[in-house]
């Protein structure tokens, strides 16, 4: 049968207001971007004559600023899930005026199958060839995409020439049946492939295909700076340590690393040392670190479900396919953030925070317990279900004037029972096989920056006995002199 060809604005023509959209997306890599762009102007225009368009959006996790900032700057957006980044939807949803659901990323397929979020109107997805029987060959991500083809009713298919028709032999699509008859998933290395290098739709649902030349809106990322390195240094000494000791194997573990300049700090700092072996990444994203540390032979192996790289890094993996795809593995996030598979291979992960408190308890989406940030994300996945589960953060932000060692976090992402290690540019606290008292005390002593340890150890030595001693009348002062003050510490000191 031949696919419809459609322009952008023909194709955001067929969705009409309180529509659900299933978009492709794992942060920038691979989002949609034409037809959502187009979704934002027609807004723009029908609600300058008073007339409604909103609609609710899925997506693998973060997008780029085609989809998230366009249809959030036309107000186009009612309800989102499972996780952003968009500076624009943050403040809709801390104004409450778009509902978000944040969501473990591995549950998002599974929620979808069974209709949690209602029916799936359209799925919108990014792909470098799609074939008249189906087989929808996709782009820089995996995510969702999948499952929202399967599960929408009507289908939009951006085909991005601006892509290497290649990606397909890095892509490995599986996905998994419902309970109660899923069976062993046999993925016992990273490079294990058990899938299909493309996805798949019913033909009949697709309304239209949309030709696109666009690259990847991923910003690169800033060089390490001292903290960071400071924060990897601390990484790699305790790793180093656990691998002498016998407790991290000689061949070493699968790495995970989330988002951002921390993780891609780690990573760094892990490949330039030659105490650490050739080692492989069992992760959710690809950045571009690993670009370097992959061609230099440090990073043998990567499974992830997007390549999230900077243009540059991005041509350079084009440019020499021969080498990188037989090394990269692009998964659904349901494989690539699944549970049974990080436990079994025995992932490291390394993820950071906003806070943490006194307990190990950590907070990575909310600020002060009420402001959304960017959301969950994947990091409960890997943290709750780790070999070992590493949280990092700068030990204060905005000069000092916030701490991120406090006595209870203000939101509960990851709690005392799944954070095993946490770091600081001061230190790293391994919190395993330590009550909770002893546990406070090598956080304030080993993780809190110096001009809050006063505070904290007094806040700890005053707080009545318990198996956890808090103080539930000043938990939270620091948190209400930062609201009142601009300033965590009383009076600014």
């Amino acid at each position: 049968m031949n696919l419809p060809a459609l322009t952008a604005e023909e194709a955001a023509e067929l969705i009409p207001h309180g529509a659900t959209i299933g978009f492709s997306g794992f942060t920038p890599a691979g989002a949609a971007k034409a037809v959502p762009r187009a979704l934002a102007e027609r807004a723009t225009r029908l609600h300058k004559q008073g007339l409604p368009l909103q609609v609710r959006t899925l997506t693998g996790a973060s997008t780029g600023r085609a989809l998230d900032e366009a249809l959030a700057e036309a107000n186009a957006i009612s309800w989102r899930a499972p996780y952003q980044s968009s500076r624009l939807v943050r403040d809709k949803i801390n104004h409450e005026e778009l509902e978000f659901v944040d969501l473990h990323l591995s549950h998002v397929p599974q929620m979808v199958e069974f209709g949690f979020f209602g029916s799936l109107d359209f799925a919108v997805v990014e792909a470098v060839d799609v074939a008249a029987d189906g087989r929808v060959y996709l782009s820089t991500s995996v995510g969702a995409s999948p499952t929202f083809l399967k599960h929408a009713e009507k289908v939009i298919v951006e085909v991005n020439r601006a892509h290497s028709p290649r990606l397909m032999e890095m892509h490995d699509v599986r996905m998994l049946p419902p309970p109660p008859h899923r069976g062993h998933i046999p993925l016992d290395h990273v490079l294990s492939k058990i899938g299909a290098p493309y996805a798949v739709v019913d033909p009949r649902k697709i309304v239209g295909v949309v030709e696109t030349l666009e690259s990847d809106d991923v910003a690169p990322f800033d060089a390490p700076d001292e903290t960071s390195r400071r924060i990897a240094g601390h990484v790699l000494k305790f790793l180093l340590a656990e691998r002498q000791a016998g407790r991290i194997p000689a061949e070493f573990l699968p790495l995970q690393a989330g988002v951002g300049n921390i993780a891609n700090a780690v990573m760094a700092e892990l490949g330039a040392c030659p105490d650490i072996p050739p080692f492989t990444m069992y992760s959710e994203v690809f950045q571009d670190a690993l670009v370097d540390l992959m061609r230099a032979g440090r990073l043998v192996g990567a499974s992830a479900t997007s390549l999230t790289l900077s243009p540059p890094q991005l041509a350079r993996v084009y440019g020499d396919m021969d080498f990188f795809a037989p090394r990269i593995v692009l998964r659904p996030q349901e494989l690539s953030n699944n549970p049974g598979v990080i436990r079994r291979l025995g992932v490291i992960s390394i993820n950071t925070v906003l806070e943490m408190d006194l307990t190990g308890c950590a907070n990575s989406s909310h600020v002060c317990g009420t402001q959304m940030m960017n959301g969950v994300g994947g990091s409960g996945d890997f943290t709750r279900n780790a070999y070992l589960s590493i949280m990092v953060a700068p030990s204060i932000a905005k000069g000092g004037k916030i701490s991120a060692v406090v006595p209870m976090v203000s939101h509960c992402d990851h709690n005392e029972h799944s954070v095993q290690v946490v770091v600081t540019e001061q230190g790293l606290a391994d919190l395993r096989g330590l009550g909770p008292l002893a546990r406070a005390r090598r956080i304030i002593e080993n993780c809190a920056h110096p001009m809050y340890r006063d505070y904290l150890q007094r806040y700890l030595e005053s707080a009545p006995p318990g198996h956890i001693r808090h103080n539930l009348a000043t938990c939270f002062d620091l948190h209400q002199n930062l609201l009142r003050t601009g300033h965590m510490l009383p009076d600014g000191k």
